[in-house]
Order: structure tokens, then sequence, then C-alpha cells
């Protein structure tokens, strides 16, 4: 198996330090863990292992945080292989800690009414928000962000677009399980978060590391 190409060496000014990262991680993963939040509340759906874990959570009432672990787990063999030992270990800390946000959540915050509209809007932006603060620091939420991170620094396939693709899949499958209405807003969700990394994460753009 290839491994990605080494990335040039960075002078020590434009190195991520230990807290930097820390501060990226926490609140990428925060902000992702908002996200979800407001998908859980309105009956939304995302793309990717988090939409397969919607999925299971919406079929047997296991929360989702368990499962969202659970479903990750084959996929840190291909981020260690591919994407290398600091990318998967910072992923494993960020899907770990997504975990345990989502199920600390309903137990401090609870929103009465929302908009399922405004819930993909706002819950889209959050995702890639958070996504990106993650991929700028060598982490990712798992699943098909790896891949499509993989894809962007293997192939040139920007994220975004990869990103787009997977997740849709993903939410068509779900066709079978939630209301045409429901996976019409998700679907939108997953277009705002696919549309803000497409153009905000580009190779080349962010030199810090």
């Amino acid at each position: 198996m290839t491994p990605t190409s080494p990335t040039p060496a960075l002078p020590p000014s434009l190195r991520h330090g230990a807290y930097e990262d820390a501060q990226a991680l926490l609140a990428g993963t925060l902000f992702v863990a908002m996200a979800l939040m407001l998908f859980n509340q309105s009956g939304l759906l995302i793309g990717g292992t988090a939409g397969i874990g919607f999925l299971l959570h919406y079929l047997t009432g296991i929360s989702f945080g368990k499962l969202f672990f659970v479903v990750n787990l084959p996929f840190y063999w291909f981020a260690w292989t591919r994407m290398g030992r600091e990318f998967t270990l910072k992923t494993f800390f960020s899907v770990a800690l997504l975990s345990a946000l989502v199920e600390l959540f309903p137990h401090v915050i609870h929103v009465d009414y929302l908009n399922p509209l405004f819930a993909a809007l706002l819950g889209g932006l959050l995702l890639g928000t958070g996504c990106l603060f993650l991929a700028r620091h060598k982490s990712s939420l798992g699943g098909a962000t790896v891949v499509s991170l993989y894809l962007q620094d293997r192939f040139g396939i920007r994220a975004g677009k990869a990103q787009m693709l997977i997740d849709c899949s993903v939410l068509l499958l779900s066709l079978a399980v939630v209301p045409l209405e429901r996976v019409a807003y998700s679907v939108l969700a997953a277009v705002v978060m696919s549309v803000f990394l497409w153009i905000s994460h580009r190779p080349g753009r962010y030199v810090g590391r």
C-alpha cells in the first residue's frame, strides 16, 4: 500500500503546538456535537458513518454516541496505513470525544422548538466548520471524512466534493427508514456542509500543520 506523499517540513513558527491542536480538536468536535444535537432533535440525518449511526439509533434505540464510536472502528486501520500515526491518533481522540459529548448534551441542553430547515442550514455550517478545524490540525471524525481527506491528499480530489458524494449516497439509502421530507432536509444539510468544505479546504491554501 502506498502511503500519502510526505508533506514538506515547515518552519517552527508555522507548526501547530500541542495547545493549538488540543484547542482546535475540542472546538471542532464541539461544533459537530452541536450540529448532531440539532439533527437529532429535528429528526434529520447526516452522511458517512454518522449517518449510519443515526440510522442504527432510529432502528434499535441504542444511543447514537455508542453506535458512532463502534461504527468508526474499522476505519482506523485505513487511517493508520494511509494517513499516518498522528492523524489516526487524533481522529480516535476526536471520535471518542464526540461520542462522549453527544451522550452528555441531552443532560445539559434541550431545544423546545426547532424548524427542520433552520436545523439543516445551521447544522450544515456547524458541521463544515467543525470538520475544517479538525482537518487543519490533522484530524477527522472517521469514516467518510478519512476517505475524502485521503483522496484529496493522494489524488487532488477536493475533500468537499468527495464528502458530498459519499454523504448523499448514505442519505439516499435512508429513504427506507426516514420520511422523504426529513431526508430532503438532511440532503440540504449535507450539501451546505460539503460546499463549505469545498470552498474553504483547498490543498496548499493553509500551510500551518
